[in-house]
């Protein structure tokens, strides 16, 4: 699942300008924490588990607040 994460990495344009990169991190957060719980790992789980849900939600933050101001016509 990394894997085919990191092939989506490269060659995503979009990535490389680092318009997703806040995203990604926390996908990959988000599968570590998959993985650890699958083995056992419960303290490692949940802190990536936390680090995946407060990057998503400062992402959504982001992503309203440049939907909301970084578009902006002005007037001729």
């Amino acid at each position: 699942m990394v894997a085919a994460l990191h092939v989506f990495v490269r060659r995503s344009p979009y990535i490389k300008k680092g318009r997703f990169a806040m995203l990604y991190w926390a996908a990959v957060f988000f599968v570590i924490a998959l993985i650890a719980a699958f083995f056992g790992f419960g303290g490692i789980a949940a802190d990536s588990a936390w680090a995946a849900k407060i990057l998503f939600v400062v992402f959504l933050a982001l992503t309203v607040v440049s939907f909301l101001f970084g578009r902006r016509r002005t007037s001729i």
